[in-house]
């Protein structure tokens, strides 16, 4: 099969044949119908040494596929089924896994595999496809269930006045839930226009760009300072602009994944009050259901700007850690 290959930080990934899989007893192999290239890709290639990921790893971790092989122990799925992928793997014994919350497993790992023709996960990672959604888009299960996490460790109730910084696909992502679940205001904040459309067609109300006025800004678009400001970016210094800009008493989330450190001020945090709320990954049994009932109604789908092949894998990959007019690129091998 083809695959993408990360070598080593600095080095542009490559293309290269590797032998197919093969599924131990309680695993399958998928013929990769998409997979999406992720933000946490380009972080795990510039500072690989905490994700524990070395030389010859393929990237790849929001996976979408058709049965092709499966193994001996292996219920519930049928050759040709096709399925959506959680990639958080538990060790499927602990009480976490057993309520399908790996994520929260003490043995999790996120898998890759996914910038290739095949990949093997447990027959427990997956999730069939609704009826009427392209098999590839299942891909945008992964990133949907992340934005609605957001939103449910969030609190957010019917009428909140909703800030998001950072128009990404996760920021867009919670832009979509926010609004569905009744924020009276969402107002997505970015250092670019590039992506105001995309945020209005998915649920925002307005679009803010981001700068010195941010708070002021994003308090004029709100009708007030928002209830809940979400961080979707993981830049140093927007935690401390997020707290800033929320309300007294308020909701700051840090969902962007800042690595390297951040400089952050709690005073302003503690004389307003605030709550602060990490969130990471998602609760496999009932959001990742949930966001793939979601794609049936087509919106998700308005974050994908490109599908591509794995050939151009290497080139979009490297344009991506630039600020550019994509949103979500698919990979889809099939066309290739």
């Amino acid at each position: 099969m083809k695959a993408v290959i990360f070598d080593a930080v600095g080095a542009p990934l490559r293309v290269e044949t590797r032998p197919d899989p093969t599924p131990g007893p309680d695993e399958v192999v998928l013929r990769v119908a998409g997979c999406g290239i992720c933000g946490s890709d380009l972080h795990i290639t510039e500072d690989p040494a905490p994700f524990g990921i070395g030389a010859g790893f393929v990237l790849g971790h929001e996976i979408a596929g058709e049965v092709v092989a499966m193994g001996a122990e292996v219920q519930g799925l049928r050759m040709g089924d096709g399925v959506a992928v959680v990639p958080m793997r538990g060790c499927g014994r602990c009480a976490r896994c057993l309520a399908q919350d790996p994520a929260r497993c003490a043995e999790m790992v996120l898998i890759g595999g996914g910038y290739a023709e095949y990949v093997t996960v447990a027959a427990r990672q997956c999730r069939l496809m609704p009826a009427g959604v392209d098999l590839a888009d299942g891909a945008l299960a992964e990133p949907l269930s992340v934005a609605l996490h957001c939103i449910v460790r969030s609190g957010m109730k019917p009428g909140d006045r909703v800030a998001i910084v950072g128009a990404g696909p996760i920021g867009l992502l919670v832009a979509f839930w926010a609004r569905r679940m009744g924020a009276s205001h969402v107002v997505v904040a970015d250092i670019h226009s590039h992506q105001r459309a995309r945020a209005l067609a998915l649920g925002a109300t307005d679009f803010a760009l981001a700068g010195e006025r941010l708070a002021e800004n994003l308090a004029d678009l709100c009708g007030g300072p928002p209830d809940i400001v979400f961080e979707c970016v993981g830049k140093r210094g927007l935690l401390q602009a997020a707290t800033e800009a929320v309300r007294l008493q308020g909701k700051v989330v840090a969902v962007g994944l800042c690595i390297g450190g951040d400089a952050w001020d709690p005073f302003v945090a503690l004389s307003k009050e605030i709550d602060l709320i990490f969130t990471v990954f998602f609760h496999q049994g009932n959001e990742f259901g949930v966001a793939l009932d979601a794609l049936a109604s087509g919106l998700p789908q308005h974050l994908v700007t490109d599908r591509i092949g794995l050939s151009p894998v290497p080139q979009i990959f490297e344009s991506l850690r630039r600020r550019t007019t994509q949103c979500k690129v698919l990979i889809q091998p099939a066309l290739s």
